[in-house]
């Protein structure tokens, strides 16, 4: 099955005031598979990070309302976890809250011959982020539109 917008967005119009009133916050919902063995995965977060139990609690409570709401015609596996630490950014929010943390951009077009800027996140509108470069001589700011990016996510070390 391909991932239907009217389904996802369905979804998460029944998924987003649950989490919300669990504390947690609705990063994505993906919709895999066909038939039967159809999936909907329900990626959630907060601050300070996602537990085992979270996604418990919300499992519990998502499960009986998309019930009612009958996304499918049949029947599917629902899946309730973290996005992962570098998870690919989706929205502004995404990028907010990596501000103060390392990321790796992917450019749709090079800046001076480089396809990725890999710094700190310093700043985010609704327009682009700003990245500061500590990696060159003499370190330097890049400004970037969300429309010059191809994919963010947030450099994770141990």
């Amino acid at each position: 099955m391909k991932e239907s917008r009217p389904v996802v967005d369905r979804i998460s119009e029944v998924v987003s005031p649950i989490l919300w009133a669990l504390g947690l916050e609705l990063v994505d919902v993906v919709c895999v598979g066909q038939g039967t063995r159809s999936v909907v995965r329900v990626y959630i977060d907060k601050v300070g990070g996602v537990t085992v139990e979270d996604c418990g609690r919300a499992h519990l409570e998502i499960s009986p309302a998309l019930d009612v709401a009958d996304p499918f015609p049949h029947t599917y596996t629902l899946e309730v976890s973290s996005p992962g630490l570098d998870r690919a950014f989706r929205r502004v929010p995404d990028y907010r809250r990596a501000v103060g943390k390392q990321v790796s951009v992917k450019l749709k077009q090079p800046i001076d011959g480089q396809w990725r800027v890999v710094g700190l996140l310093t700043e985010v509108s609704e327009q682009g982020i700003t990245v500061v470069v500590s990696d060159a001589r003499p370190e330097r700011t890049v400004i970037l539109g969300f429309d010059s990016i191809a994919e963010a996510r947030r450099v994770v070390t141990f």
